[in-house]
């Protein structure tokens, strides 16, 4: 992948070669950006000019590096065991499904990878055989006598053992080895790991490179693509899900409205609490992953609800799939009730992505929204 491929991010891309062309390349760098970025893309673009500036068959070397089949470019992802590979799951098995799915959507989240490998009811992490697998790799030299390059994408997947593990190689790794971590979350990585490494911050995409890319790359009319870009929030994935009318967010939106429905009903109807179980039931039955972009499709919905109600619709993106009219519930979300919801929403993210019990979890988030959606707003 060349830089000349990538959406926008011009100012990094320009800054990522004028430092590398004057040698000054750190040997941990932590790519940080929210999904759909290109964060990933820029990695491999970067380990790419790395391993082919220097190289002395350039166009051999290019054409390694985009079938990313270089032996000296090396993947370490979040995975689990699922149909074929049944136990001490690590990147090396499953590097050909890797290849074709970023082939296919380089700029796809964690949720896309999961679902194309069949593990979306699980969740992924990069473990401590991972660690060793890593480890192993970077002792041996580098095949071409240049860079050797680790890209760990999803960093903050990496569990305590396996960063641990990994803190003296990235502290001191062996010559001319290159460690880039790409991060959505970097809170989530240790201090330990933060400190020795470069960090790099990803803008979200501009609105006219989104909607230029939809134009020129998936053939979509100038109108509608400007139209979609402001829908995705940043976000080039989301936009392409956006543009291929993914149903997912249909489902979500079906299941948000029959859970604020059934909880606004809810308060002092005991019959109707028990509809809250069975909603509670049905999510829960889910995968972790779903459960989790499910919540971040409530907090979006009631964040755009909120500017509705403040007057502020020229910041509302959202366009209903199910014909519910955004207007007529804006007025239950207001500065009195926002904080509360926004904080039980990320709390309930936070325990299921901690393996709580994601029944209890939700029933307990409905009780609370009963409440919320109540909550008469504070006149001044």
């Amino acid at each position: 992948m060349l830089f000349n491929q990538i959406i926008g991010q011009e100012h990094i891309k320009n800054h990522l070669k004028i430092s590398a062309e004057n040698g000054r390349i750190p040997h941990a760098q932590l790519f940080v950006g929210k999904e759909g970025s290109g964060t990933l893309p820029m990695a491999i673009a970067y380990a790419q000019f790395l391993l082919c500036s220097f190289s002395e068959n350039t166009e051999v070397c290019n054409l390694k590096c985009e079938k990313l089949q270089h032996p000296d470019l090396h993947f370490s992802f979040p995975v689990t065991t699922n149909d074929n590979v049944k136990k001490h799951p690590v990147s090396n098995l499953f590097l050909e499904d890797w290849r074709n799915f970023i082939a296919e959507q380089p700029y796809a989240s964690l949720f896309n990878w999961l679902q194309y490998i069949g593990v979306e009811n699980k969740q992924g992490n990069i473990g401590v055989d991972e660690a060793e697998d890593i480890v192993k790799k970077l002792q041996l030299k580098s095949y071409e006598g240049g860079f050797k390059v680790m890209i760990i994408w999803m960093a903050e997947k990496m569990n305590i053992a396996a960063a641990n593990k990994l803190l003296k190689l990235i502290e001191e790794p062996p010559n001319k080895t290159v460690f880039i971590l790409v991060t959505e979350n970097e809170e989530q990585i240790i201090n330990t790991i933060k400190s020795r490494c470069q960090a790099l911050h990803f803008p979200v995409l501009a609105e006219q490179d989104i909607a230029k890319a939809l134009t020129e790359r998936e053939n979509c009319a100038e109108n509608e693509a400007a139209k979609i870009a402001h829908q995705a929030e940043g976000n080039y994935n989301k936009a392409l899900h956006l543009m291929r009318n993914d149903s997912s967010d249909l489902i979500f939106e079906e299941w948000f409205i029959a859970w604020i429905r059934t909880a606004f009903r809810a308060k002092g109807n005991a019959t109707v609490v028990q509809q809250l179980v069975s909603w509670s039931e049905t999510i829960a039955k889910t995968g972790r992953e779903t459960q989790k972009r499910f919540l971040e499709y409530c907090l979006q919905f009631f964040r755009q609800a909120l500017l509705l109600n403040y007057k502020s619709e020229q910041l509302v993106f959202m366009e209903t799939k199910t014909g519910f009219d955004l207007s007529k519930f804006a007025p239950f979300v207001h500065a009195g009730n926002i904080l509360n919801i926004e904080k039980e929403l990320n709390d309930a993210m936070y325990h299921i992505e901690r393996n709580g019990n994601a029944k209890i979890i939700l029933l307990d988030l409905s009780m609370k929204l009963t409440r919320f959606l109540h909550q008469k707003e504070e006149q001044v």
